[in-house]
């Protein structure tokens, strides 16, 4: 049986992708900071290291599958959280598991990022000092900016990433790659609507396809890029259009 690896299991997205796999044949193991196989808080380096440490024990150092769903939105209030656990705690984890990856049966890997990283505001020195490693200044430009921008910035960063470390993986027979949902119907997108600050921004958002789309539907982009065997360092849109409708001249 191949075996999969999915954060963020408990709830949302993550939750529907275990779900989908699950029903596609694979024994998943669910990360999250509870309600799941292996309890880890993503936010910090002893939590990632025990992600890492508990999905090795219980997949015996193999995987052939890993999906990086945890995730916060901008209306958590700890805007360094959203950073620590989107991208450094995303990160983390791939990184981590790469060896168990390279010696699974047809290996692949999938981050969520976001559409909310082709927004201008997204492009600056939050997501630079990302991808330069540098959790410190980049949890203080955080706390000196504000939800949109950190979790714009860290969905930014880990998309190009995924994009950056493609080609070794691939190299390496893992592929690697993004989804980027837009707006969808989860706990997380309803902490969001309840802001008072964000919620009209969110509302505001055009999804050309008629609004949020159901977790279940990235959880089939998920699946597609899993198992298409051409794709490494693709980013997927899953958001209804709306990238389309801004960005029709690129890609």
């Amino acid at each position: 049986m191949r075996i999969a690896a999915v954060t963020g299991s408990a709830s949302g997205i993550g939750a529907a992708v275990r779900r989908r796999l699950e029903h596609d044949g694979y024994r998943v193991i669910g990360v999250d900071l509870r309600d799941a196989d292996v309890a880890a808080d993503l936010s910090a380096p002893a939590g990632r290291a025990a992600a890492v440490g508990g999905v090795l024990a219980a997949s015996a150092g193999r995987l052939d599958a890993l999906v990086a769903c945890a995730g916060l939105g901008p209306h958590v209030g700890q805007w360094r959280a959203i950073v620590a656990v989107n991208y450094f705690g995303a990160t983390a984890v791939l990184a981590g598991l790469r060896d168990a990856l390279a010696r699974g049966e047809r290996p692949a890997a999938v981050a969520i990022a976001s559409n909310s990283a082709t927004l201008p505001y997204a492009e600056g020195p939050l997501a630079d000092a990302c991808l330069a490693g540098d959790e410190a200044e980049a949890s203080r430009l955080a706390f000196a900016a504000d939800g949109h921008t950190a979790y714009a910035g860290s969905k930014l960063a880990l998309a190009r990433w995924v994009r950056r470390e493609a080609p070794a993986w691939a190299r390496a027979g893992i592929r690697l790659n993004a989804v980027a949902p837009g707006p969808v119907r989860t706990p997380l997108l309803d902490a969001g609507l309840a802001h008072p600050l964000y919620g009209p921004a969110i509302r505001d958002f055009p999804v050309p396809t008629g609004g949020p789309g159901a977790a279940d539907d990235v959880a089939a982009a998920v699946a597609f890029l899993l198992e298409a065997p051409f794709c490494a360092g693709s980013v997927l849109f899953a958001d209804g259009g709306t990238d389309a409708m801004l960005r029709p001249d690129r890609f």
